[in-house]
């Protein structure tokens, strides 16, 4: 018997569209001998869009339209034996929607309630990870009623880190709100941006040289693998929003041109990483190398990364022989077998 799969899309995050498009790759790859497949798109208001709202969704690339669905409605009702919630950044991948799920009892794929939220969120990422012990660049947190009431504190805390630095929202993806600071006097501009948008930003050290970037997929629950390390190359001064979703500005390099204790050690420590945050059934790992030096430090890990079928994630199981089709089957058959 065919397994019936709800596949959400879109969300109130500023990934909206990325996530249209990863949803268009995964409904065109999931068999159809195996799965019956309901697109529902989450509006950037939060709406549960109908079925032909849906559909005009995914065409057009837009969120339009009234008719929220319950999700009551679509877990009893409809009876689905499992979701596939591809959303990428706040409200959808930092354990939000994990949490409503698992309260309707319903399979899904990827972590659950703690591994999303912790992964999600850089401060939690990064203390968690210290205490297993994987390497990561220097950082300071800062707290938006702190830059209000004591500025001087938050100056002193960069100062200690030196600069250039990078400030970073806490709990947003995609490299929304992140800026490089060159000086001092970069600063303010760079924390008023990062705290619009969140109330805790990360002061984030820079490495002694430039570094590469290079990533490596997981894939399982209690037993993960990892994929072929890849690196990423783009023609600007760091991995901003900008650079990565406009076409021609990055290139992906699979495998990534390293001496193979290197790529080893980052996908030892990605696989560490994947279980002391709890993740399950995938992540694509992100770090930074110091060719230089050989120091690795772990970037950030991302619980539900882009999908579409030139996406980093699936192109690097591609490397490893497992075709798109079979990884995104894959994937529902870990969510049943984890739940």
């Amino acid at each position: 018997m065919k397994k019936r799969i709800l596949l959400l899309a879109g969300g109130q995050s500023g990934e909206h569209e990325v996530s249209l498009r990863s949803a268009r790759s995964v409904l065109s790859a999931l068999p159809r001998d195996q799965f019956d497949v309901t697109p529902v798109v989450i509006s950037p208001q939060g709406r549960w869009l109908a079925p032909g709202d849906t559909q005009r969704a995914l065409e057009s690339g837009e969120a339009q339209g009234g008719g929220d669905l319950v999700l009551h409605r679509a877990a009893t009702a409809e009876g689905y034996d499992a979701v596939f919630p591809l959303l990428h950044g706040p409200m959808g991948e930092d354990g939000t929607i994990q949490g409503l799920l698992t309260l309707a009892g319903i399979p899904f794929v990827g972590s659950g309630v703690l591994g999303s939220a912790v992964s999600m969120d850089k401060v939690m990422t990064k203390q968690v990870l210290a205490s297993a012990g994987v390497p990561q660049v220097a950082w300071r947190l800062a707290v938006r009623r702190e830059w209000q009431t004591r500025p001087e504190e938050v100056r002193a805390r960069a100062g200690e880190l030196g600069y250039p630095l990078f400030v970073k929202p806490a709990n947003l993806g995609s490299s929304v709100g992140i800026s490089k600071v060159n000086h001092a006097g970069e600063l303010e501009r760079a924390l008023d941006l990062a705290f619009d948008l969140d109330r805790r930003v990360i002061l984030e050290a820079m490495t002694a040289h430039k570094p590469r970037e290079v990533e490596v997929g997981i894939l399982g629950n209690d037993a993960p693998i990892a994929s072929p390390v890849g690196e990423l190359r783009f023609d600007a001064d760091f991995y901003d929003y900008e650079t990565k979703y406009t076409e021609g500005r990055a290139t992906m390099h699979i495998p990534a041109p390293l001496p193979p204790e290197v790529a080893e050690r980052v996908r030892t420590l990605a696989l560490a990483a994947f279980r002391a945050l709890d993740c399950a059934g995938l992540a694509r790992v992100d770090f930074f190398y110091v060719e230089q030096t050989g120091e690795l430090f772990l970037n950030e890990v991302n619980t539900m990364p882009g999908f579409t079928t030139t996406s980093m994630y699936p192109k690097l199981f591609e490397a490893a022989g497992l075709s798109y089709s079979e990884l995104v089957t894959r994937l529902v058959e870990l969510a049943l077998e984890e739940r």
